[in-house]
C-alpha cells in the first residue's frame, strides 16, 4: 500500500570530529508555541491518527536518494560506511536511478576510499556525492531514505539534522546500546533489498519544539518583575521577553544547576497554570522516546512510543514528594528563573547546544509538528519491549525456585 506523496511532509559536537555544527530553527519559521490550544490538539490528533494509521500498513517506498549518516571519528564505522556504499552503488538492478549521499567530510577519508568506490564503474561518479547540513537544512524533501550507521546518538544527530521535515530514518546498530537502532548490519544486504520489495512500518515519534525566550531589560528599574505575569500575558507593559534559538528534539530538554554547587530554582508552567517551583538539581522534560534515557535515571516512568505525552521528571528534587508526571502531548510547558533567584539554571537539548538561562528567562516546550519517521522491524511497537528486555534487561532477575515436597 504506498502512501500519498505529501505524506511525511505534512506532518512532518563532538570536539574530535570536523563535523559543522547544526544550526537551529531560523526566526522566520511558524512555531508551535504561536499555535493556539485548539490548533495544538487538532495538531497532535492529526500525528496521532497517521501514526496509528502507518503502525498498522506497509508503505512501498520509491527511493531515488539514499542519504546516509555515520559515526564520522569512529574507523571502524566508516570502514562500514564504505561496504554499504560499494554495494548500494553495485545493485543497479533494484534501485537503477538512485544517488547516494554521504557527509562531505569523507571525500577526502582514506578509510572511506573514494577513488575505490568510483573505479568499479564511470556511472558511480555521477551517483555519489556529498551532504552537508546546510542542504538538509534547506532541501530534507530531496532526501527519500535516510541510512543511519552508529547507536543511539547518531539517530539523535539525525535529528538534529533535520529540524522541520524529517525523511524516513533505518538506523544501523553499530553503537553500544541501540535502543534507537533496530536492525543489525550484518544482514544489511537482505534488510535493504526487502524494505524495497516489500515496504516498510514506520513509527512517527514524537519530538518537541524549544525555543528559549530571553528577558528584555527593563528601563524603569524601580519596577519589580514578576516571571509569572510576563509569562501569562498578564503584564500590560512593553514587550517582555524577545524569542532566542528554537530547536526540535527527540529526547529530551534538561534544566539544571549547571556547575554551581547549590540547587536551582525554577518555575514550570502547564499552558495558563503555575504547577510548581522547582527546587532541586534540576528538572528533565522528555518524549516518550525519551523516557528510556534521562528521565528514566531520574526517576522518571518507561513509556510506549505509541503514547503521545510530556513526561516532567525533577533530578533529586528537595521536596520528597516531588514526584514524575504526565501531561498531554497538546499542553504548552515553560520553564523559567524568577527574578531574585540566587543562581542561574543551564538548559540543554538533547544534550547538546547547552545554554546559561539569566534571570527572567524560560523555556518554552511544545509538541513539535514534525514528528521523527522511524522505519520498524515489527507492527505496533511490539520492538519495543523486545528492546526493553534485551537493551536495558527489564525486570530480568533470577526465578523464584519452587517448593520441594519432602
Amino acid at each position: 500500500m504506498s502512501p500519498p506523496p505529501e505524506l511525511f511532509a505534512k506532518v512532518n559536537n563532538k570536539s574530535t570530529s570536523n563535523r559543522v555544527p547544526v544550526r537551529e530553527l531560523p526566526p522566520s519559521t511558524g512555531y508551535s508555541r504561536l499555535l493556539t490550544k485548539k490548533q495544538l490538539a487538532d495538531m497532535a490528533f492529526s500525528v496521532r491518527d497517521l501514526s496509528k494509521y502507518l503502525g498498522t500498513v506497509k508503505i512501498k517506498m520509491r527511493v531515488r536518494k539514499i542519504l546516509i549518516i555515520t559515526k564520522i571519528w569512529d574507523k571502524s564505522t566508516i570502514i562500514y560506511t564504505n561496504h554499504l556504499v560499494d554495494w548500494l552503488l553495485a545493485i543497479r538492478e533494484a534501485m537503477p536511478n538512485f544517488t547516494i549521499y554521504v557527509e562531505d567530510v569523507l571525500k577526502e577519508n582514506e578509510l572511506f576510499n573514494e577513488k575505490q568506490l568510483l573505479s568499479a564503474d564511470k556511472s558511480r561518479h555521477d551517483r555519489l556525492k556529498y551532504w552537508t547540513s546546510d542542504l538538509c537544512e534547506e532541501h530534507p524533501q530531496m532526501f527519500d531514505l535516510v541510512i543511519t550507521l552508529g547507536g543511539d546518538g547518531t539517530v539523535l544527530y539525525t535529528s538534529r539534522l533535520f529540524q522541520r521535515i524529517v525523511p524516513p530514518v533505518l538506523s544501523f546498530n553499530l553503537g553500544s546500546l541501540g535502543f534507537l537502532t533496530k536492525f543489525d548490519f550484518a544482514n544489511h544486504q537482505n534488510i535493504v533489498r526487502k524494505m524495497i520489495d516489500e515496504g516498510v512500518i514506520v513509527s512517527l515519534r514524537m519530538r518537541f519544539e524549544c525555543t528559549v525566550m530571553k528577558a528584555i531589560e527593563d528601563k524603569d528599574k524601580s519596577t519589580t518583575r514578576n516571571l509569572g505575569c510576563e509569562i501569562l500575558d498578564t503584564v500590560e507593559s512593553e514587550v517582555t521577553h524577545e524569542p532566542g534559538n528554537t530547536y526540535s528534539i527527540l529526547n529530551d530538554v534538561v534544566v539544571d544547576r549547571g556547575p554551581k554547587g547549590t540547587m536551582c530554582r525554577a518555575e514550570l508552567y502547564v499552558d495558563d497554570d503555575h504547577l510548581t517551583t522547582v527546587e532541586a538539581d534540576g528538572v528533565v522534560i522528555a518524549t516518550p522516546t525519551g523516557s528510556t534515557a534521562y528521565s528514566l535515571s531520574a526517576g522518571g516512568s518507561l513509556v510506549h512510543p505509541d503514547i503521545q505525552g510530556m513526561l516532567v521528571s525533577p533530578i533529586c528534587a528537595h521536596s520528597l514528594s516531588f514526584r514524575p508526571l504526565v501531561v498531554p502531548d497538546n499542553a504548552v510547558l515553560r520553564v523559567g528563573v524568577p527574578y531574585g533567584a540566587r543562581t542561574t539554571v543551564w538548559c540543554s537539548f538533547d544534550g547538546k547546544d547547552r545554554i546559561e538561562l539569566n534571570e527572567g528567562d524560560y523555556v518554552t516546550i511544545s509538541a513539535s509538528r514534525f514528528p521523527f519517521p522511524m522505519i520498524q522491524n515489527k507492527r505496533i511497537g511490539s520492538d519495543w519491549f523486545e528492546s526493553l528486555r534485551e537493551t536495558l534487561n527489564w525486570n530480568q532477575r533470577q526465578q523464584q525456585k519452587a517448593y520441594t515436597n519432602i
